[in-house]
């Protein structure tokens, strides 16, 4: 079966409403864990997501179930792995963040990001813009 064209859906936070949430307490490692989410798109299985995600300063702990394509659009980040060892990204890059990475997602400025993340069915806890 084929689909329309309005099952095409361009990534524009202006075309569903934001979730603004705060970091859970067990993952906030430093700042304010301020976030907002516009999920733009979800497969019918839930196991694909897309949309914007941005952060404010801080750091969180991270413990990915999903692969997420991450493509920074403003600010800096730095990724840490449980040993200590960091790469940075800033606006204008992409990279992927495969599942079974764990370690710290460190916001140095502010950062908005579009995302698409693929959590298998066989994960045990749900997909996340930025865990």
């Amino acid at each position: 079966m084929s689909l329309p064209i309005d099952a095409v859906r361009p990534i524009d936070p202006a075309a569903v409403p934001a979730e603004r949430f705060t970091a859970a307490p067990e993952k906030l490692a430093a700042g304010s864990g301020e976030q907002a989410v516009w999920n733009v798109f979800s497969d019918t299985t839930g196991q694909f997501h897309c949309g914007l995600w941005e952060g404010a300063v801080g750091t969180l702990r991270v413990a990915y179930t999903e692969n997420e394509l991450c493509v920074l659009l403003s600010g800096r980040i730095e990724l840490a792995d449980e040993a200590g060892a960091v790469r940075a990204f800033a606006a204008g890059d992409a990279f992927v963040i495969p599942a079974g990475f764990r370690g710290e997602w460190r916001t140095l400025e502010a950062c908005r990001k579009i995302y698409a993340i693929f959590e298998s069915a066989s994960s045990s806890s749900p997909a996340a813009a930025a865990d």
